[in-house]
């Protein structure tokens, strides 16, 4: 029997005007999600309550991590993910570069990715920044380090003896978009006598503030600006956060397996469980991700290597709602259905493999408000068994359409921790 985890990140959502009142997934044609919700079906509260709804909080709980108790903080998942170790007193970050503008309100924020900034350009602002006199002055005093990607998305390590993290507010871009940038600075929530924790804050502020500066008039930036592209001017740490231990997935579920996905988040989730973590050319995150890649080595670590159970993550509807495009969004979950569940679906039948496929969204990222929810969301199990007992009794496969109001009255599953226990058949 093999396995197969499909995450289709923020692709739940609420009901939209301009869907006639429905969600994306209830307006879309998806046969493959169809096919795959005939068999097993319902909803699962991937984030628990009380908690920030985020993709860090919701794929931990769908790997069987109860964030309650393991999460320290989301920065620390990416470092993990890229392969950096904390030293002793390190703190995390991840390092967004974002789009802000001056304008009569101060300081705007437009977009949490830079304009999508990627490639040479987003490494040439970031080593720019990082080499320039003042702000190398600042990051040696804070004892920050940057580790530089080719995407908008980058770690920070800092050594600070700060232990009251919690008083420090450090907001997530993406929650802020077209706000005036002054009231979601680094700020304290509480009183706390932690001066490191003080400083930190005082510190992550004045650099960010300081990159703006440095980078507002960058060429990149200039040449961005002149073909109509937002400029990836400041960069925006947040998801503060030290050291986390995981659970081996393989000693929890005796299921040894991959996991094929573009960003470092999903990548440090897997590796601190001791699954793998494959990379694929192409894979970016983003809707041009290459979808056929991911696919093919998700089952080429299933047919040819000999793993029980392999996952597919796809970032791109959770972009696109945060971009505010229904079109996109639209668009992103399209290409989930026909570029990644149908083939899954249809190698994995070819292959005469028994197999078991569950289809989710980690969280639903609202089109209203640009942002994650920590509803629960429609879940679906595909079992090969089911589907060949159907056609030897000449009855059609089964199938049921995939969303979140056909799913309503479906039994909730109040702990997202109990997914893997449904794909695999344990109690």
């Amino acid at each position: 029997m093999k396995y197969v985890l499909v995450i289709g990140d923020g692709m739940a959502d609420t009901g939209l005007t301009e869907l006639g009142g429905k969600t994306p997934l209830e307006s879309l044609s998806l046969p493959a999600f169809d096919r795959v919700a005939g068999c097993v079906c319902g909803r699962a509260r991937t984030v628990p309550e009380g908690m920030a709804p985020g993709s860090d909080t919701a794929i931990l709980s769908i790997f069987g991590n109860d964030p309650r108790v393991c999460y320290t903080g989301r920065s620390v998942l990416e470092a993990a993910g890229m392969g950096i170790t904390l030293p002793e007193n390190g703190i995390s970050f991840r390092v967004n570069l974002c789009a802000v503008e001056d304008t009569a309100n101060g300081l705007v924020i437009h977009s949490h990715n830079g304009g999508n900034v990627h490639g040479a350009e987003a490494e040439t602002l970031m080593n720019d920044l990082i080499a320039s006199p003042e702000f190398a002055a600042k990051m040696k005093e804070a004892g920050l380090t940057i580790h530089v990607t080719d995407t908008f998305r980058h770690i920070g390590v800092m050594v600070s003896p700060a232990h009251d993290l919690k008083a420090v507010k450090l907001t997530e871009p993406h929650n802020v978009l077209e706000q005036p940038i002054a009231a979601n600075l680094p700020h304290l929530l509480t009183e706390t006598d932690d001066a490191a924790a003080r400083k930190l804050c005082a510190d992550v502020r004045e650099l960010m503030l300081l990159s703006y500066e440095v980078l507002k008039d960058h060429p990149v930036n200039r040449a961005r600006a002149a073909r109509g592209d937002l400029p990836a001017n400041m960069i925006w740490p947040w998801g503060a956060a030290t050291a986390m231990r995981l659970e081996s997935f393989e000693k929890k579920y005796r299921k040894r397996g991959s996991v094929v996905s573009a960003v470092p988040l999903v990548w440090g989730i897997a590796s601190l469980g001791g699954l793998k973590t494959p990379r694929v050319e192409g894979a970016n995150g983003d809707l041009d991700t290459n979808y056929e890649g991911k696919v093919d080595r998700a089952l080429q670590a299933l047919l040819r290597e000999g793993d029980d159970f392999a996952a597919v993550h796809v970032e791109a509807p959770d972009e696109m709602a945060h971009a505010g495009s229904l079109e996109r969004k639209l668009e992103a979950i399209r290409r989930i259905d026909a570029r990644v569940v149908g083939p899954l679906l249809d190698r994995l039948t070819a292959s005469g493999e028994d197999f078991r496929l569950l289809l989710l969204s980690d969280h639903p990222t609202l089109l209203t408000t640009r942002t994650h929810d920590g509803s629960p969301v429609p879940y679906a199990i595909y079992d090969s068994r089911t589907v060949r007992a159907a056609l030897a009794a000449g009855r059609p496969a089964p199938t049921r359409k995939f969303c979140e109001r056909e799913f309503a009255t479906e039994p909730l599953m109040n702990e997202g921790t109990r997914l893997m226990n449904a794909l695999f058949e344990q109690a």
